[in-house]
């Protein structure tokens, strides 16, 4: 058998599979993404004043105390960086959890000394991506008090506009109900 006749037909096949799983299957997936999906395909992204300000599927460093607080971030050197997105690998009985935790605890008390409920889960452990940009509705009350508190309005009015913000699973069975932080805290802001 002739090495030629052997490597033309590897050749031909590596082409075609290349043109066909490289190219024409990437961009028809691409097309009927757009197509059926665009806001997502475009990376779900929130505008406000028709200026991107972020995306409803990542997560954001909010910190100042007029803010609700998003999950903590896993990720490094710099928090919610979608490129660098995993978990910590930390487990439950690992020193640096437990530490990183306690950390955490302490600075939600110091935010707002007066709030003596226990803190929820979600604002102290980072989600599997380190990305996630939603909270519980419980931790979302939990931040009530002290978001009222930085912006001189009634606990009530901020509670109600949490509410607005609960988003419900798309099946009841699967999920539970989540609370946007970017989106909440552009409601605060007045933004929608």
């Amino acid at each position: 058998m002739n090495k030629l006749s052997i490597l033309r037909p590897t050749l031909v096949l590596f082409a075609a599979l290349t043109l066909l799983v490289g190219i024409a299957y990437p961009l028809a997936v691409t097309g009927a993404a757009q197509a059926l999906f665009p806001a997502q395909a475009a990376g779900s992204l929130v505008f406000q004043g028709g200026k991107p300000v972020g995306s409803a599927l990542i997560g954001q460093n909010f910190s100042d105390p007029k803010h609700f607080w998003g999950r903590p971030s896993a990720t490094s050197p710099m928090p919610y960086n979608a490129g660098a997105s995993s978990g910590s690998n930390q487990g439950p009985l690992n020193p640096a959890l437990v530490d990183a935790v306690k950390g955490r605890i302490e600075a939600l008390r110091a935010a707002d000394p007066g709030n003596t409920a226990p803190v929820p889960i979600d604002l102290v452990t980072a989600s599997a991506s380190g990305l996630d940009p939603h909270i519980t509705p419980a931790a979302a009350r939990y931040q009530v008090a002290r978001v009222a508190k930085a912006r001189g309005l009634p606990q009530e009015r901020v509670a109600a506009l949490v509410e607005q913000h609960v988003e419900q699973p798309w099946l009841p069975v699967i999920g539970e109900p989540v609370v946007n932080v970017l989106r909440l805290n552009l409601a605060l802001d007045g933004g929608q």
